[in-house]
């Protein structure tokens, strides 16, 4: 066994871990405060259900091997999985970082729905997206008998089967749940920017794991995917702010917060596959163009709520497509005389158009296939127990009536309160 890298994985399976707490408080400070603790319990029942349904049946069906499609059930329930195993790294510790990934994937969908959708909704929606989505995307481009990973596409750390999954999966949630009451007229601003800056600091801290665990060791795939998502993360801050500069006048430091995101959200199916220089240019570009695209939902009337689409779909898109151009093999460990490295090179290294070719489908499959499941899904859900809170329950705020609780108590701001 080696202790070092087991070691490493379970450092990195506690810190994505550490990430949906994370994530609880960055939406919770960029929603009102009357749904404030709504928002955060969206996000921890994606931790209360989803490690759950992973250990019984979706990591047997995401990465045990039967064919091109999905896996199989010989290892329900963790059948056959030791912690004991006289391997480098055993199997467990897997299970249970993978699980991590599992955990956070729905909970990005979140953001999309804020303000109105029902609580009983979400507690089933969540662990059915989870098998019937997550599961086959992660399958398709992560398993080595995945049929999008076998015809060479590149997602080293989830870009495609967590942010492109889940942010197509938002945009769809957004639009069949329709506008929060009053939208856009009314300002709908950040209650709190201070949680907002925990959050963006925990998600930030657990991305190193994230990235660099996703190495299944502690070598020098993990270092250059840490320093890569440490560079990009930097430069998508940067580029955001100064978009918001030269736009609108002014260095946000929500513009901050939100380009450190889409940095770290672009670099992630990229991270060790591009030198730092690479990751730097991921970084910028995500920051710009992330930034410009929160300001489309206006444009085309979609109530994407915290911007999940702007920044967690467009995001993984541009880190995704962009390994077709910047891959370099001399990033991944590729020498004369050693092979090849983790992968071939992108068009600006000497490659040929293939990749790129690849990083396409694969991330027009998963668009393809999470909007039409999500969209049924939700369908199914809307027509039995319903989507959408009442206009009441939407104007006295989902803490109150779907939680009994609020986050604040202090005047005008009690249980009830339509502040």
């Amino acid at each position: 066994m080696d202790s070092g890298s087991l070691t490493w994985i379970m450092v990195c399976t506690a810190l994505v871990l550490f990430m949906t707490p994370g994530l609880a408080l960055f939406y919770g400070g960029l929603t009102r405060t009357k749904s404030t603790l709504n928002m955060m319990m969206m996000s921890l029942w994606c931790v209360l259900v989803v490690p759950l349904l992973w250990a019984v049946v979706g990591y047997s069906l995401a990465f045990r091997s039967s064919g091109p499609l999905l896996g199989d059930l010989s290892a329900f329930g963790l059948k056959g999985i030791s912690a004991f195993e006289d391997v480098g790294v055993p199997e467990l510790a897997f299970v249970a970082f993978l699980g991590t990934f599992a955990a956070i994937t729905p909970a990005l969908i979140s953001g999309a729905v804020a303000d109105r959708m029902k609580f009983s909704a979400w507690a089933i929606f969540v662990p059915v997206w989870s098998l019937l989505v997550y599961v086959p995307v992660t399958y398709w481009v992560a398993n080595p008998e995945g049929w999008l990973k076998v015809r060479g596409s590149l997602d080293f750390a989830g870009g495609t089967s967590i942010h492109v999954n889940a942010g197509i999966a938002a945009l769809v949630a957004a639009v069949m749940l329709g506008r929060r009451r009053g939208w856009p007229s009314e300002g709908f601003l950040p209650h709190s920017m201070p949680l907002v800056l925990i959050g963006t600091g925990i998600l930030w801290l657990g991305w190193f794991g994230f990235n660099a665990g996703s190495a299944g060791a502690a070598d020098g795939h993990a270092l250059a995917a840490l320093m890569a998502t440490f560079m990009a993360s930097s430069a998508g801050g940067l580029g955001w702010v100064l978009t918001e500069r030269f736009r609108d006048g002014a260095f946000t430091t929500l513009g901050a917060a939100s380009g450190v995101v889409a940095g770290l959200v672009a670099i992630t199916p990229a991270c060790a596959y591009v030198d730092p220089m690479g990751a730097i240019a991921i970084g910028l570009i995500a920051g710009v163009v992330c930034s410009q695209a929160v300001s489309l939902k206006r444009r085309f009337g979609f109530d994407d709520s915290l911007d999940v689409v702007g920044v967690h779909f467009v995001g993984g898109l541009i880190g995704s497509l962009l390994i077709g151009f910047l891959s370099n093999p001399g990033a991944t460990g590729w020498k004369p005389g050693r092979g090849p490295g983790l992968a071939e090179p992108g068009l600006l290294f000497g490659g040929g158009p293939g990749l790129l070719g690849e990083q396409v489908l694969a991330n027009v499959v998963t668009i393809v296939f999470s909007g039409l499941m999500t969209a049924a899904i939700l369908y199914l859900i809307s027509v039995t127990i319903g989507l959408r809170v009442d206009e009441d329950t939407e104007a006295v705020g989902l803490d109150a009536t779907d939680h009994g609780e609020t986050a604040y108590h202090q005047a005008g701001l009690a249980l009830g309160s339509r502040t």
